[in-house]
């Protein structure tokens, strides 16, 4: 059994497909920009090498050459004068312009053989002049200068010494046209040398400045325009008007990125619709939903009535049971009374206060601007009783306004306080204080902007583990059994429910010891110079 294999075809990337790419093109053109540049370079690295090697023949060896030769020259002088001084007068003294003579054609002579090395025409120069000198010095100053008779052997060499010596000059006039000739060369070098320096450093400059116009042509061109149709078109799209297609132009990648953001409008332009229809749909479930919550409140207010009075019937039956056959019962039917009296109390005071949970900002009198310290005050005289009872100590800060639902602070004060004087420590008399801080600015970009209070509730009780900090505020949540310490566990979420429904936070300071402090915020007064408490 044969099966044929199909060859499949890579599929390029769309940007692949339509063309080069804005990285492709500024690839390319970076690369060819390059090897231009080097190429330059090379040859402005060339040209500055050749004048450099031109400068220094000329002023490293031809001018030094001439300037040695002429010394040469004129220690020869000198040498010839101090001869015919002493051939004349046979003083000794005339020796010495000869003797300093020698010295200086030597190290004239050590000059030129340096400078001079390599160049052919140069060292034959030198040794016919070394030649010359020499035989001048064998045929005339040395005989004179070591005869007896200085003037006589002078006398005799007259012609013979003036004849050597003019052609020791001679060679000195032709070595030193020879140089002059290869330092006039040597300048008519560097002037060449310098006209091609500034010639291809020209030819750099224009060429870098017409790569950099062309660059700047190209980009506007490739890049900035369809940028800018693309920006233009992106905008108007971005003030609504999404039935505006966004036009594709430019390298490959920009094409592609118009037609993203097209699609990106197209599908905008559908989910804005559905979105407008989801709104009305919403529109009506809200309304709906509202009728239903009003119901439901009702329902609640009915059936907690309702429920309670069962209970209240539970419990007064029982308690009358007991009363009427008090002597016929034994002390175990009297703890199942009692059970079933407490159990039906509790099941009364939960009913309520789920009921008071539930109503927190749902069902409420208009917010208005608050004094904290009348508050406290209306809180203080409802807990009087138990005040009293514990000898318990409420001190506060000056208290400022808050904006807020006066009910629903008084419960917040009133659970924070009662929490307080409950879980007391023993033996010690329970100490509260409110304090104040504030107002804190909130940034207007924040959800609850706005200007905000921060209180706070601290007592000397038993405090609460740093490891329940979070716990504390569930509903039903209870750190100790009802035997110990009575109550239904919805205080504390109570409170949150409350401060949060004002726009603040509500948490436990577990750094505060002893005791436990509870740190709130709430909405400062809306009217300023709402007065906080003339008593605060």
């Amino acid at each position: 059994m044969q099966t044929d294999s199909v060859q499949q075809t890579p599929v390029l990337p769309r940007s692949a497909r339509d063309g080069w790419t804005t990285r492709g093109w500024l690839g390319a053109g970076s690369a060819a920009a390059l090897v231009l540049l080097l190429v330059l370079t090379g040859c402005g690295v060339w040209v500055l090498a050749h004048a450099t090697d031109v400068n220094n023949r000329l002023t490293d060896r031809w001018s030094p050459a001439l300037i040695a030769s002429v010394r040469m020259e004129s220690a020869l002088i000198n040498q010839e004068t101090g001869i015919r001084g002493y051939g004349m007068t046979g003083k000794r003294e005339f020796l010495e312009p000869y003797q300093e003579g020698v010295a200086q054609e030597r190290a004239a002579g050590g000059e030129l053989a340096r400078l001079a090395e390599g160049d052919e025409q140069a060292t034959a120069d030198l040794a016919r002049v070394r030649e010359r000198s020499e035989e001048w010095q064998a045929t005339t100053a040395r005989p004179v200068s070591e005869a007896a008779d200085p003037v006589a052997s002078a006398v005799r060499r007259t012609e013979s010494g003036k004849a050597a010596f003019d052609a020791l000059r001679a060679s000195l006039t032709e070595q030193q046209t020879h140089i002059e000739a290869a330092r006039d060369e040597s300048r008519k070098d560097l002037q060449g040398a310098r006209s091609l320096r500034n010639t291809v450093f020209t030819t750099i400059a224009c060429v870098v400045v017409a790569l950099i116009a062309l660059a700047f042509a190209g980009l506007r061109r490739g890049v900035q325009l369809p940028l800018d149709r693309l920006r233009t078109d992106v905008r108007e799209v971005a003030d609504g008007s999404f039935e505006h297609s966004v036009a594709a132009s430019g390298p490959a990648d920009l094409r592609a990125l118009a037609r993203d953001v097209d699609g990106m409008r197209r599908r905008l332009a559908g989910e804005l619709e559905f979105t407008d229809r989801a709104r009305a749909q919403l529109d009506e479930q809200a309304t709906e939903l509202r009728r239903s919550n009003e119901e439901l409140e009702q329902f609640a207010y009915v059936a907690s009535h309702d429920l309670q009075e069962p209970l209240r019937k539970v419990a007064s039956f029982c308690q009358l049971l007991e009363r009427r056959y008090a002597d016929q019962l034994d002390d175990r039917a009297k703890q199942y009374i009692a059970f079933a009296v407490d159990g039906a109390n509790r099941m009364q005071t939960l009913i309520s206060d789920l009921l008071a949970f539930s109503r927190v900002g749902r069902l409420h009198a208009e917010d208005a601007d608050v004094g904290l310290g009348a508050v406290l005050r209306r809180t203080t005289t409802s807990l009087g009783m138990v005040i009293e009872e514990t000898g318990a100590v409420i001190t506060h800060d000056p208290l400022p306004a808050v904006h807020g639902d006066p009910t629903q602070l008084g419960v917040l004060l009133q659970n924070l306080i009662s929490n307080a004087i409950k879980f007391r420590a023993p033996g010690i008399v329970p100490r509260i204080h409110v304090s104040a801080h504030g107002p804190v600015h909130v940034p207007d970009d924040a959800e609850d902007a706005g200007p905000r209070w921060e209180l706070a509730v601290s007592d000397n009780g038993i405090g609460i583990g740093p490891e329940y900090a979070e716990r504390i505020f569930v509903i039903f949540q209870r750190l100790h059994t009802r035997d110990t310490y009575p109550g239904n566990g919805i205080g504390l979420a109570l409170c949150k429910k409350i401060v949060e429904y004002h726009g603040g936070t509500i948490t436990l300071d577990t750094g505060h010891t002893p005791g436990t402090r509870f740190v709130f915020t709430l909405p400062a007064a809306h009217t300023e110079g709402s007065p906080s408490d003339p008593e605060s």
